[in-house]
C-alpha cells in the first residue's frame, strides 16, 4: 500500500488546485504519474472524455467546492453515500472520489493499451450523479489514529506468535526500504493538509504494507488449519482499519474546511 489510490491523488491534488496552492498544469501532472493519461467522461455540457486540466476547471465551475474519495470492499460501503448504480461502480473499481459542493462522483476504469512490452496505462473517469449525504463509516481523523495504534499493537501480537512472515526480517527489510523512500522528500499529500492527517496516512500505508506482506510470503509458522483462521480474523480489521483511515486522510481537506478551518499554507 505504498503506491497511493488514484483516487486519493485526484482527490488531494483536485483540493489543492481549488485552494490556489498549485497550478492547473501541476495537479494533472501530479495526478497522472506515471500513466499515460487520464480523460474524464459523463461531464454535463460535454458530448464526450475531455481532459483532466478541462475537467477540473468545469467541475470547479458547476459548484464542486473539495473533494473525498470512497474506498469501497465487499460488505463495506466505506466513504460511499449513494445511490446504488454510483455505489455498485465504485466497488467494481474499489475507489472513487465524491465532489462536495455539487452531487457529482468519480469512478475510474483503468486499462492497459501497446503492444507487449510497451505498454502504457490509461485512466478514463466516468462521472456520475452521487447522493449529498454523508459518506458511508469514515472517523474522524483523531479516531482514525487511535484505532490504527490499537488494531497494529493487537495484530503485531497475533502475527509473532503465529510467526508469521510480516512480523520477521522480510517485513523489516520493506519497512526500511519505506523509511528511505520516505526520507527521500516523497510528498504524502498534496499542499494544504493538516499535518496529522499526512501523519495519519503514513501509518495506515505502513500498517497495509505490513497486511500484504503478511498475505503475500507465506504462512511462517501459521500451517494448522486454526492457525491460518487466526492469522486471518488478526489481519481483516487491521485492513479495515487502515483502509478507514486512508479515506479519512484524504478527505480532512474537506472536513476542515466544513469546520471552518483554514487549509494549511
Amino acid at each position: 500500500m505504498l503506491s497511493q489510490p488514484r483516487s486519493g491523488l485526484l482527490a488531494a491534488w483536485g483540493n489543492a488546485l481549488l485552494a490556489g496552492f498549485v497550478s492547473p498544469d501541476d495537479a494533472v501532472i501530479a495526478v497522472v504519474g506515471d500513466d499515460a493519461v487520464h480523460r474524464v467522461e459523463g461531464l454535463p455540457g460535454e458530448a464526450g472524455p475531455v481532459g483532466l486540466t478541462l475537467a477540473l476547471g468545469r467541475l470547479r465551475a458547476l459548484g464542486v467546492t473539495g473533494y473525498r474519495i470512497a474506498l469501497p470492499a465487499p460488505g463495506h460501503p466505506l466513504g460511499l453515500s449513494g445511490p446504488p448504480e454510483f455505489n455498485a461502480r465504485a466497488l467494481e473499481a474499489e475507489e472513487a472520489v465524491i465532489a462536495a459542493g455539487a452531487p457529482y462522483g468519480l469512478v475510474p476504469e483503468v486499462s492497459a493499451a501497446g503492444p507487449d512490452g510497451d505498454q502504457h496505462v490509461e485512466v478514463l473517469w466516468h462521472c456520475l450523479p452521487v447522493r449529498e449525504a454523508p459518506p458511508a463509516d469514515v472517523p474522524s481523523l483523531g479516531e482514525a489514529e487511535r484505532e490504527l495504534a490499537e488494531a497494529l499493537r493487537e495484530a503485531t501480537e497475533v502475527l509473532s506468535r503465529l510467526d508469521v512472515a510480516a512480523s520477521g526480517p522480510v517485513a523489516e527489510a520493506a519497512l526500511d526500504a519505506y523509511r528511505a523512500r520516505s526520507e527521500r522528500g516523497r510528498e504524502v499529500l498534496a499542499p494544504g493538509y493538516p499535518p496529522r492527517a499526512v501523519r495519519v496516512l503514513e501509518l495506515a500505508q505502513r500498517i497495509g504494507l505490513l497486511v500484504s506482506l503478511a498475505y503475500e510470503h507465506g504462512h511462517g509458522g501459521a500451517v494448522s488449519a486454526s492457525e491460518m483462521a487466526a492469522r486471518g480474523e488478526a489481519l481483516r480489521p487491521v485492513e479495515r482499519c487502515a483502509r478507514r483511515a486512508l479515506v479519512a486522510s484524504y478527505n480532512a481537506y474537506v472536513e476542515e474546511r466544513e469546520r471552518g478551518m483554514p487549509p494549511v499554507s
